[in-house]
C-alpha cells in the first residue's frame, strides 16, 4: 500500500531543496493538502510528480490543467498570502490551488475561485469536499469581470494567461492589494506580482517565467502563432505586433545565406525568457520560429525546446535573421550563430549579433531581472529611466531593463 503522506512529503522536500518553497506557510499548506484527491484519476505517485496535468480538452487542445507543483509554489510565494486575507482566484481548475490558499489565509480569510466552465467548477467542488477543505467559494463566471460581489480583495490571482490587465481586476483590489497574473509580454508569458499604489499604478514586486493555458471568454486572446506553408514551422509574433507577411517569411526561410558565429551559448529557457525576452523588449521585428512537424526542413536551424524545437529571430521586409545552432542540436545549451535568410537580411543579422553581445555583457539577464510597471488607461505614468512601453488595450506596460547592481 502506498504511503501517501510520505510521497507528498517527498514532493515538498524537493520543492524546498529547489528553492521553490521558501516560507513556512507555503510549506505547511503543501504538506497538509492532499493533491491526489484533486486528481482522482491518477496514481498517487503521478499526482505528486512535479508535472502539470491536463484535465480537460476541447478538439484535442488542453483547456484546463493542474499546474506543475513547482510553478504553484513559485506563485504562492509571489502572492505572499497572510492569515485573514480575502482572495479571488480566476481559473478554478481542480480546486487544488484554492485549497492551498485557503489553508494559508485560515478561517479568518476567504477564497473565492471563479471559472467559466460549469463542469470544472462542479468537479472542483467535489474535490474540495473529498479533501475536507472549507473556506472556498466556487462561482461559475467569466473571470474577465472578476467577482464584484466579494470585493475588495487583498489578493487577486490568475491561474490562466492573460494578454492584458483588465479594469475589473484593478477595481476589485483593496488599497495596497496585489494582483498576480501570467501576463503576455511580447511573446513571452511572465508571472508578474503587481502591487496597487495610491496613484492607481501597479508596481512590480517580482517577475518569474511561466507557461499557462490562456483565458477563455470575453478576454480570450488571439492566436499569435501562424503556420508558414510548406516549411513545418509556425511564426510567432508578439501580441502587439502587426500581422506578419507569411509569404515573405516563407520565401526568406527557403533562401538561407551567410552564417556568423556568436560568442554565446543558448538553452531552451534563453529562447523564451533569457535572450528571447531581452530581444523582444529592445528590438522591433522580433519573432520566434517553432517546429510544428519533426521533419521540418528547417530542423538543423532550430534549438531544442523540450518537446519541440524553435528559435528567436528578427524579421523585416523580405529578410529574416535567426539564431541557429552551430552543429547538431543535441540537448541543453548550444553554441550558436546568426544566419541570414532571404535578401536584405544583412542589417538584421548585424542587429541580432549586437543584441546577443549586449545581453551577454549585461550578465545574461532573465525574466526575474526585469521590472514591469502597469499603468491602467486614464492613469498618469510615473517617470522611469527610458523604459520599453508596451501598449495594450487597457493599460501600458513599462519595462525597465535590468540594472547591473540588481544582479547577484
Amino acid at each position: 500500500m502506498v504511503d501517501v503522506v510520505r510521497v507528498r512529503n517527498r514532493m515538498v522536500d524537493a520543492l524546498r531543496e529547489a528553492g521553490r518553497v521558501r516560507s513556512a506557510a507555503v510549506e505547511e499548506a503543501f504538506r497538509s493538502v492532499p493533491r491526489h484527491l484533486f486528481l482522482p484519476g491518477l496514481a498517487v505517485s503521478d499526482a505528486y510528480a512535479d508535472e502539470a496535468v491536463a484535465v480537460q480538452f476541447s478538439d484535442g487542445v488542453a483547456t484546463s490543467s493542474a499546474s506543475q507543483p513547482s510553478m504553484m509554489a513559485i506563485m504562492l510565494e509571489q502572492l505572499d498570502l497572510k492569515p485573514g486575507h480575502r482572495v479571488l482566484e480566476i481559473g478554478a481548475g481542480t480546486g487544488y490551488n484554492a485549497a492551498l490558499m485557503a489553508r494559508i489565509v485560515g478561517p479568518a480569510g476567504a477564497v473565492t475561485a471563479v471559472d467559466i466552465d460549469e463542469e470544472l467548477v462542479d468537479r472542483a467542488a467535489g474535490h474540495l469536499e473529498s479533501a475536507g477543505v472549507d473556506g472556498v467559494e466556487l462561482v461559475v463566471a467569466d473571470g474577465a469581470e472578476g467577482y464584484p460581489s466579494g470585493a475588495p480583495y487583498d489578493r487577486i490571482v490568475l491561474t490562466v494567461g492573460s494578454d492584458d490587465v483588465l479594469p475589473a481586476w484593478v477595481a476589485q483590489l483593496a488599497p495596497g492589494g496585489r494582483l498576480l497574473l501570467p501576463l503576455a509580454v511580447r511573446g513571452s508569458q511572465l508571472s508578474v506580482a503587481l502591487d496597487l499604489g495610491v496613484d492607481g499604478v501597479l508596481r512590480c514586486d517580482s517577475v518569474r517565467s511561466c507557461a499557462f493555458i490562456r483565458l477563455r471568454g470575453t478576454a480570450a486572446s488571439a492566436e499569435t502563432s501562424r503556420i508558414v506553408d510548406g516549411l513545418g514551422v509556425a511564426l510567432q509574433t508578439p501580441d502587439d505586433a502587426p500581422e506578419p507577411d507569411l509569404a515573405a517569411a516563407a520565401r526568406a526561410l527557403a533562401d538561407p545565406g551567410e552564417q556568423r558565429t556568436a560568442p554565446v551559448r543558448l538553452g531552451a529557457v534563453d529562447v523564451w525568457d533569457g535572450f528571447g525576452l531581452w530581444l523582444a523588449l529592445t528590438e522591433p521585428g522580433v519573432c520566434r520560429l517553432l517546429a510544428v512537424r519533426p521533419d521540418t526542413p528547417l530542423a538543423d536551424h532550430l534549438l531544442p525546446l523540450g518537446a519541440t524545437a524553435g528559435t528567436v529571430a528578427l524579421s523585416a521586409g523580405g529578410g529574416l535573421a535567426a539564431v541557429v545552432p552551430v552543429e547538431s542540436r543535441g540537448c541543453g545549451a548550444a553554441d550558436v550563430a546568426v544566419r541570414e535568410f532571404g535578401r536584405d537580411a544583412r542589417a538584421l543579422a548585424d542587429r541580432l549579433l549586437a543584441a546577443l553581445d549586449a545581453w551577454a555583457a549585461a550578465g545574461r539577464p532573465g525574466a526575474s531581472d526585469w521590472r514591469l510597471t502597469v499603468v491602467p488607461v486614464g492613469v498618469d505614468a510615473p517617470a522611469l529611466p527610458a523604459p520599453q512601453v508596451i501598449v495594450k488595450r487597457h493599460c501600458r506596460v513599462l519595462a525597465e531593463p535590468p540594472r547591473p547592481q540588481q544582479r547577484g
